[in-house]
C-alpha cells in the first residue's frame, strides 16, 4: 500500500499529498509538495494539521536521519526536501520548540515524484526529480495557459419564491420532501445579475451531505441550472442519473458557488468544485479532489481558470 497520492491540473501545476494509515487514527500532520510547470518550476510544501491538533510550525525535516533546514517552504529548501524523499523511507517533521512532532511514511513518495516528472515533460532533463537526465531544461513545457470565464458581477433583486414556484420546482426535482421538510430547509435565492436568480433546493439529505437541485428563474420562467461540467456528485462515483444540476453542500458567496460532495463525515475525501455565473450558465472555475479516505483534508487541486468580472 502507498502512502502518497498525487494529481495534476489542466495548467500542470501538480501536488502530491500524505495519506494516513489505512487502519490506524486520523494523522495528526499531513504534507502536501506542490510543484509548478515549466523550465523553472519550482517546489512548495504545505503542513497542515487535524482538528484536534496544535498549530505548526516546522524548522526543518529529516528524512532517514538527515537533517532539512526549513528556513522557508518554496524554493531551494523545499527542492532539497522533494529530492530527499524519492530516495527515503520515512520523513520526520520537526519544530524548534521541542522534538519531532510527526513521522510521515515516504512509501510511494518516489513514484509520485517520478509521476510528476513524466506530467510536466521533464522526465529525461536535467530538472527531474527521479526521472533525471541531460536534456536541458528548456526542453521542458511551459505552463498551460489557464481558460478565461468573463463572469457576471451578481447584482439586482432575486426573484420572489412564491409557494407555486416552490412546488413546481419540488415536482420538477421530484425531491424527498418528507427528509428535507423534516430538516427544516427551505429553497435559497440569490440574484446572479442580468435579471437572473439562481435557486439552489434542497433536495435530499444524509448524514454529512446536503444535495440541493439548481434552477434559474428569469422573467418568470423556470429552468435547470446550464452548467458546463458535471456538479455535485457528477464528479464522484456516488454520480446518478439525474439530469438535473445539482450541488453538494452548496453555499453562495461574493459570485462564486461552492460544492463539497464528501466521501465520509471527515471530510478527508470527496470532490469539491467552485462555479461562477457568465451570463448565461454557470461556469466550473475550480475543481479539487481527494481520492483516498485516510485523514488528509488537503484535496488537490485538479481544474483552475481565471475569472475576470464584468
Amino acid at each position: 500500500m502507498i502512502d502518497w497520492t498525487v494529481a495534476c491540473d489542466n495548467v500542470r501545476i501538480c501536488t502530491m499529498a500524505s495519506l494516513g494509515p489505512e487502519t490506524a487514527d486520523f494523522p495528526p500532520i499531513t504534507l502536501a509538495l506542490t510543484r509548478q510547470p515549466g523550465p523553472d518550476g519550482g517546489w512548495s510544501l504545505a503542513f497542515q494539521t487535524s482538528y484536534d491538533t496544535p498549530a505548526l510550525e516546522p524548522v526543518a525535516v529529516t528524512v532517514d536521519g538527515r537533517r532539512l533546514a526549513l528556513r522557508t517552504l518554496d524554493g531551494a529548501p523545499a527542492a532539497a526536501v522533494a529530492s530527499a524523499m524519492a530516495n527515503g523511507s520515512a520523513l520526520g517533521i520537526v519544530e524548534a520548540s521541542g522534538p519531532r512532532r510527526a513521522t510521515l511514511s515516504l512509501k510511494g513518495a518516489s513514484a509520485a515524484l517520478r509521476w510528476i516528472d513524466a506530467q510536466q515533460g521533464r522526465a529525461g532533463t536535467v530538472t527531474a526529480i527521479v526521472a533525471k537526465g541531460d536534456r536541458p531544461a528548456a526542453t521542458v513545457p511551459a505552463r498551460t495557459p489557464a481558460p478565461v470565464i468573463a463572469a457576471l458581477t451578481p447584482g439586482g433583486t432575486p426573484a420572489r419564491l412564491t409557494p407555486q414556484i416552490v412546488a413546481d420546482l419540488r415536482r420538477r426535482a421530484a425531491c424527498d420532501d418528507a427528509i428535507v421538510r423534516n430538516a427544516g430547509l427551505e429553497p435559497e435565492a440569490h440574484a446572479l445579475g442580468g435579471g437572473a436568480t439562481l435557486v439552489m433546493l434542497p433536495c435530499s439529505t444524509g448524514a454529512y451531505n446536503l444535495s440541493s437541485t439548481l434552477f434559474v428563474v428569469r422573467d418568470g420562467r423556470i429552468a435547470s441550472a446550464p452548467v458546463d461540467a458535471p456538479t455535485g456528485f457528477g464528479p464522484t462515483p456516488a454520480a446518478g442519473t439525474d439530469p438535473l444540476t445539482s450541488v453538494v453542500n452548496g453555499s453562495w458567496k461574493d459570485g462564486e458557488l461552492t460544492s463539497l460532495a464528501k466521501g465520509r463525515g471527515l471530510g478527508d475525501c470527496g470532490v469539491a468544485q467552485t462555479l461562477v455565473w457568465d451570463g448565461t450558465r454557470l461556469r466550473l472555475s475550480e475543481q479539487s479532489e481527494m481520492g483516498e479516505c485516510r485523514g488528509n483534508t488537503n484535496y488537490l487541486t485538479t481544474w483552475r481558470t481565471k475569472v475576470v468580472r464584468r
